[in-house]
């Protein structure tokens, strides 16, 4: 096969070299991209009189063609064509001859790829965000029934204080809202045409790059060169965002795999979405959790694997930069299906609210509301901290519940104790009191609902 740098070689490109260095057999999944940036280049062409008008129909007829045959599974890639870029040029030069060979004028594969990449993941990120919004949704709906669901609040994996699970559910909404932002301002860098930078200086012909950013949706021009063709830091980045999110949706997963578990019991996972075991009949295994967790660690070696490739590279491009692609393929895949398998799974978990509720009274829960009581009686917290401590300490030795505790046995503790103590020691009580702005009162976290639905919307 005739490579396009052919004229300055006399030997022939090893079979082992056409193995090690052909990328079809991951970057043809550019194809749509490549045959949108060809158009729009052709268009660009003719429009600056730098090929005739008929050579821009025939050439644009021609990627028409190849996109029917794509789509139908009639085109073949040839991996000794290297790349998605000579596999649709090398077909179009067949079906239209010199007009198909005038289409690199004024580009190069560096610039190419560069926008072929950014097209696809300003796709990918508008699909994502998409996603998220979704599941963010499924997770208002579920917390808007779970107001007044009580359940422990966790620190170090110890019961700490108590709080209403749709608090709990609306911290991960918050999250995955964030994670949206981050996507949306890395749009801002994704979103720069790199076409027309060609190899790496630019070009003496009279194209117009303004009208190709105007073509493909591009809001900015590259403004140098050189860093067009020789950066993926847009590319990192949405790696980074990506393993950002994905850590939370792990977090998520991590939970669901513990509340499942017989210790907690708090949930029970659909058929749908669980495994058995292939020797103890018994076993419902939270494997599609587990496995979420799991792959968010190909996320973050993807992230460090083209950060390696790119640190110690001077400019302009460089063949290592064809490494990008599997890493970048690889989460995007993998964070869609991730999320698309918890948007299917969440409506389909069954909430145990009274075991929830009874392990909500065990561990003194309530003990900082108490120290709290203190405080407004005029102790500095650091003392009701203390006198707090030794009651707790007290009802451990005894076998009771802080709530059980009579008056007289807290006045034992501190003169400052009177009868309205018993209004603080209640599981109800201590949530009920948490009015501040972002609390676990009930009404509060109806108010976060509300302001977080017309925020999704």
């Amino acid at each position: 096969m005739k490579k396009p740098w052919a004229g300055r070689f006399r030997e022939a490109t090893a079979m082992s070299v056409e193995r090690f260095t052909e990328s079809i057999s991951f970057d043809w999944r550019l194809w749509k991209y490549d045959i949108m940036g060809s158009i729009a280049h052709a268009k660009m062409l003719a429009r600056r009189k730098i090929i005739s008008s008929k050579e821009a129909a025939d050439i644009i007829r021609g990627l028409e063609e190849i996109h029917s045959e794509i789509i139908e599974d009639r085109f073949r890639f040839d991996p000794a064509l290297e790349d998605i870029h000579m596999n649709i040029e090398n077909a179009l030069i067949k079906k239209t001859g010199n007009a198909g060979g005038k289409l690199h004028t004024a580009r190069s594969r560096n610039d190419q790829v560069a926008l072929d990449l950014r097209l696809f993941i300003r796709d990918e990120t508008k699909g994502i965000t998409g996603l998220v919004k979704k599941l963010q949704r499924i997770l208002l709906n579920t917390a808007r029934k779970h107001t007044k669901t009580v359940m422990p609040g966790y620190t170090h994996l110890q019961r700490a204080q108590p709080v209403v699970l749709g608090h709990h559910i609306l911290a991960y909404v918050e999250m995955l809202q964030r994670d949206r932002e981050r996507f949306d301002d890395s749009l801002k860098r994704i979103d720069v045409l790199p076409l027309g930078a060609c190899a790496l200086a630019g070009t003496t012909l009279p194209i117009d790059r303004k009208f190709l950013a105007k073509q493909l949706g591009f809001r900015k021009i590259s403004e140098n060169s050189m860093d067009a063709v020789s950066d993926r830091d847009f590319a990192i980045e949405f790696l980074a965002v990506s393993a950002i999110i994905m850590m939370h949706l792990s977090r998520m997963a991590e939970e669901l795999v513990l509340w499942s578990s017989e210790e907690f019991s708090f949930i029970e996972i659909s058929d749908s979405f669980t495994t058995g075991s292939s020797i103890m009949p018994q076993k419902k295994n939270p494997d599609v959790a587990e496995l979420l967790r799991g792959k968010t660690g190909r996320t973050y070696g993807n992230l460090v694997a083209l950060l390696t490739v790119m640190k110690g590279l001077p400019l302009t491009y460089n063949r290592d930069m064809q490494e990008d692609k599997i890493p970048i393929f690889d989460t995007a895949d993998t964070l869609k299906v991730s999320l698309e398998v918890l948007i299917d799974m969440y409506p389909n978990i069954n909430i145990n609210k009274q075991r929830m509720k009874m392990t909500s009274a065990d561990g003194y829960s309530t003990a900082t509301e108490i120290a709290d009581y203190l405080v407004l009686k005029g102790l500095p917290f650091r003392e009701a901290h203390e006198v707090v401590g030794k009651i707790v300490g007290y009802c451990i030795d005894n076998g009771i519940k802080l709530e059980e505790l009579p008056t007289e046995k807290f006045r034992k503790f501190s003169p400052l104790f009177g009868n309205d103590v018993s209004s603080v020691t209640s599981i109800e009580s201590s949530i009920s009191r948490k009015k501040s702005l972002g609390g676990t009162a009930p009404d509060e976290v109806a108010r976060q609902i509300q302001r977080l639905r017309k925020v999704i919307r």
